[in-house]
């Protein structure tokens, strides 16, 4: 998910880069949700994740 963050972060500088404003704009707005969801789950994974291995002795 966070290579498609990225992508749509590129083609958006490309697309501001060109002038096309509607089309830098969307991608840019699409970058950022994934990268947020992205976010989450990896923060979800390391809670979940310390709390299924348990304390170690």
């Amino acid at each position: 998910m966070l290579h498609w963050a990225v992508v749509f972060f590129v083609i958006a500088i490309i697309a501001a880069v060109f002038g096309f404003t509607g089309i830098a704009a969307g991608a840019a707005s699409i970058a950022k949700i994934l990268f947020v969801v992205f976010l989450i789950l990896f923060i979800l994974s390391l809670l979940f994740g310390g709390l299924r291995r348990g304390p170690r002795i």
